[in-house]
């Protein structure tokens, strides 16, 4: 899949989105003839932010400024999402997980790197750190799929491929709201226009592996420094985020844990301050 032009100001995409991708330096990396393109921002000690499902480096939109006045900020669009290159249909973790590892030595050059991984991204990120080992600093959680714990009953999700705007977009506002955002108020026209964007440009299927324990199976392989982040009111958890502490203290007890008061699934886009501090304690804790 070529990559696709943001496009300039005053055209579709928002104007936030427009800047902060004029100013990232993109980077590609191939793996078995498949190409990842990744974003990067920043200087200083490498950190990696892996996307959720159905998603692209655009689910931290409002994180990488502030993020990348301390690292070098680097944002893959993961393989089947956005503009990186599908993998198969059914690909399973590892086929995620091995060519981002190969774009994390390439561009990181040997450096130790901190991954941050939401959602399906967790999950990835999990793998990426059982088969990288020291090469990978600490690892960050937040949202994480993978762990096979109770969910609580979610109302059903409304199908889009077939509408066209003003209906698709008012479904990928409903959307949001059953799954990604707790408080309708916070579902702007940005939120929606990157649902609809990212969406549009998923061609894999994210969500078999990370309602399996994927990532509950290799947390007790990891030796690198582990933290978890969840919204107090995450659709996927909520209710239950006790089970996930409880794991966590369990597989990993040095691991931290925090959550975000009141925000939902995507945390880091409903309050990016209340992520952005929690992630700052995990980051610096020894």
């Amino acid at each position: 899949m070529p990559i696709m032009p943001i496009g300039e100001p005053g055209d579709d995409a928002p104007a936030q989105v427009w800047a902060l991708d004029a100013r990232a330096r993109l980077l590609t990396t191939v793996c078995d003839d498949r190409r990842i393109v990744w974003r990067e921002w920043g200087d200083g000690a490498p950190l990696v932010l892996l996307h959720g499902g159905h998603g692209s480096w655009l689910h931290w939109l409002r994180n990488i400024d502030t993020l990348s006045q301390r690292f070098r900020v680097i944002a893959p669009d993961m393989p089947s999402y956005g503009d990186s290159d599908a993998l198969p249909r059914q690909a399973g973790l590892a086929d995620y997980a091995r060519p981002l590892l190969a774009g994390i030595r390439e561009i990181a050059g040997g450096v130790p790197v901190t991954l941050c991984g939401f959602s399906f991204g967790a999950v990835v990120a999990g793998e990426i750190a059982r088969l990288a080992g020291d090469e990978i600093a600490r690892v960050v959680f937040a949202g994480a799929g993978g762990l096979a714990l109770t969910r609580p009953p979610m109302a059903e999700m409304l199908r889009w491929r077939d509408l066209a705007p003003p209906a698709l977009f008012e479904a990928h506002r409903r959307n949001l709201e059953i799954l990604m955002i707790a408080d309708p108020e916070n579902v702007d026209d940005t939120a929606i226009w990157i649902q609809a964007h990212n969406a549009a440009r998923t061609r894999g299927l994210s969500r078999p592996i990370s309602l399996g324990p994927t990532l509950a199976r290799n947390l007790p392989q990891l030796n690198q420094p582990l933290a978890f982040i969840w919204g107090e009111k995450d659709a996927t958890a909520k209710g239950y985020l006790h089970e996930r502490r409880d794991l966590v203290k369990n597989v990993a007890p040095d691991a931290g844990f925090s959550i975000v008061a009141g925000a939902g699934h995507w945390l880091q886009y409903e309050d990016p301050a209340g992520f952005e501090a929690a992630l700052s304690v995990h980051l610096s804790a020894p």
